[in-house]
């Protein structure tokens, strides 16, 4: 059975946005492209995103892929983002591109169903509220968060309550050459 992971970094006091809600990404560097780009989009054949993200991940994976700015690797990525196939929970939109299809209600049954399917991992990036939702629902199989090591002091955090107590299992750790690391759980038996 395919399972939903939840891939996303914080800061060390725990938020994945800045007080003004800006992005603030981790440090991009060899470790990051192989232990968490590469490892993250190798596992999944679905990419699984909120409205706000599903939009400024478009926004910035197109472009990339032509920039011929960008290194010839960061491009080569950039291509497989935007070839992957994507579902955008959303209740405003009608519809999407960027090789997506909207969900827009019954989140708990689609999953569900594209989890009997086969496949590979379908993998979240984000937002915060599809990923809260998510929390709430009890839908993550797994979790990778990324701590990144930077103070952040406000912002929006990823787990900010109102959902149950459950136990997790840790799966594995892994220090980057940025002194982010990438910590795993998956739900205990």
């Amino acid at each position: 059975m395919r399972k939903v992971v939840l891939a996303m970094f914080m800061s060390l006091d725990g938020y994945i946005e800045g007080p003004k809600g800006e992005f603030v990404p981790p440090a991009w560097s060899d470790d990051l492209q192989r232990y968490w780009a590469d490892d993250n989009v190798d596992r999944t054949d679905l990419l699984l995103y909120g409205r706000t993200n599903f939009q400024f991940n478009a926004g910035f994976w197109q472009p990339a892929e032509q920039d011929v700015n960008n290194p010839a690797p960061f491009r080569a990525f950039a291509r497989r983002m935007n070839t992957l196939p994507k579902l955008c929970f959303s209740r405003s939109l009608g519809q999407v591109d960027w090789n997506g299809r909207v969900v827009r209600d019954d989140i708990a049954g689609e999953i569900t169903r594209l989890k009997q399917q086969p496949g590979k991992d379908m993998m979240m990036f984000g937002g915060a509220t599809i990923a809260r939702t998510f929390i709430a629902l009890d839908l993550f199989d797994e979790y990778r968060i990324m701590v990144t090591p930077i103070l952040l002091g406000d912002g929006k955090r990823l787990f900010d309550g109102g959902y149950e107590r459950r136990q997790l299992r840790h799966t594995d750790v892994k220090q980057m050459d940025t002194g982010a690391v990438i910590l795993s759980y998956e739900r205990a038996a």
